[in-house]
């Protein structure tokens, strides 16, 4: 049966052979448990009350059994099951709601054009750090109502938390460790701050928040504010980064995307599904389990692979990349009770930003390939150098006109 070897910085999960094992069966073996390759059998086992959330045994799979980054990280939502986890997701909630998030589109749109007017005469930009960056973290730091001059110090302790999901965690604690001092330092102060001076923000929101008279105790906001400003400014600067490259290996499509800004959320689902930075999402069995013809035993790992199911012909007959098309959600902000609680946050900043992005560098190519993490875990782009042509006066400054929902797939793009 073929076999694969996750933690292995050269295993690409958008690979051919990844597609032949999908042709094969709907499951790998791995040596981090078993890996499921098709829509089906992803959706299904990601709303499958049989499994919890997996990651939390990701620092003791990796010889982690101690300290503030164990520590921190089973304390995360993404590690908290059953009553503690709705517990917790159901007080931060009032914080990501729909019509808050939609309200700073305005917002979001006035940022990505300053960062573009940064870079348009010169007809070149190096994506990750003149645009996807500072782009994700001042986005998170107007959220929190953070001074927008501190995005970079932010930025710093996001991309060292980052290391959390690297395949090379184990030798990464001493780095995480540092930021998550540094962070949970800083969120401290802003949560003494606003619970002494309230403001129209989302740590007062969650200062504030409470159900049936329960409320959040200050190590549990600091707990969920360390992780919101590293998996928000993470996630959208890595998915940005992905995004503009899958684009770019389409220039039809970006072409399009610039021509119809309504298409921006669309795009961001396409992308999503073919391109994700969050390439596998892990369950761990509560009981011994059958699953379609599998025996899974209580204790047991799968990992299901966000690009293959959202490449699964089967599911999606042409699954070519296509940002006009409607298809099945995508399982890129996950499944079930543990989906994303920020996802409208990440699809709302980005559906602003790649339109703008497209209309306003209508030619652009990469400038070489640019450098990027393993295509395994979490990846995304370290540096990205992109050119095109200098703007005339006809792409000047624009309203984007609100888009509309939808998702499309194909083959990503590759570094």
């Amino acid at each position: 049966m073929t076999y694969f070897d996750l933690s292995d910085p050269s295993f690409d999960v958008t690979s051919a052979q990844v597609h032949t094992a999908r042709d094969q069966d709907w499951y790998v073996e791995t040596n981090w448990g078993w890996a499921v390759l098709r829509y089906a059998e992803v959706s299904a086992l990601l709303r499958d009350r049989r499994f919890r959330q997996g990651n939390a045994r990701w620092p003791a799979q990796n010889g982690i059994h101690s300290g503030l980054f164990s520590d921190w990280w089973q304390e995360t939502l993404l590690s908290l099951e059953g009553d503690d986890h709705a517990r917790i997701r159901r007080l931060l909630m009032p914080a990501f709601r729909n019509k808050t998030i939609a309200a700073m589109r305005p917002r979001f749109q006035a940022l990505a054009n300053e960062l573009i007017d940064g870079f348009a005469p010169r007809g070149s930009v190096e994506f990750v750090s003149e645009f996807a960056e500072p782009y994700a973290a001042r986005i998170i730091c107007a959220l929190l109502g953070l001074p927008e001059e501190h995005w970079q110090q932010v930025a710093h302790w996001a991309d060292d938390l980052g290391a959390s999901f690297s395949i090379d965690v184990g030798n990464q604690v001493p780095r995480i460790e540092a930021a998550l001092d540094g962070l949970y330092g800083y969120v401290d102060e802003v949560v003494a701050d606003r619970t002494a001076h309230p403001r129209d923000d989302l740590v007062t929101t969650l200062v504030q928040a409470t159900a049936d008279g329960d409320r959040l105790s200050r190590h549990e906001l600091g707990v969920a504010l360390v992780f919101l400003a590293f998996a928000g400014m993470e996630t959208t600067r890595n998915q940005l980064g992905l995004a503009v490259q899958t684009l770019l290996k389409h220039p039809d499509q970006w072409r399009l995307l610039g021509q119809h800004p309504e298409l921006g959320e669309n795009a961001v689902e396409e992308v999503m599904r073919v391109n994700p930075t969050v390439t596998w999402v892990t369950r761990e069995a509560l009981e011994d389990v059958e699953f379609q013809g599998l025996r899974i035993p209580r204790g047991g790992i799968v990992q299901t692979l966000s690009h293959s199911a959202g490449t699964d012909p089967a599911a999606m007959p042409d699954p070519s990349f296509d940002i006009t098309q409607q298809r099945p959600p995508h399982h890129g902000f996950g499944a079930g009770v543990h989906h994303c609680l920020g996802h409208f946050v990440a699809r709302t900043d980005m559906a602003v930003a790649l339109p703008l992005l497209a209309r306003r560098m209508p030619d652009a190519e990469p400038e070489g390939p640019g450098e990027w993490l393993p295509i395994s875990g979490n990846t995304g782009a370290l540096r990205f150098p992109i050119r095109f042509e200098r703007p005339g006066p006809e792409l000047a400054r624009a309203p984007i006109r609100r888009e509309a929902r939808g998702a499309s797939t194909a083959e990503p793009a590759k570094p």
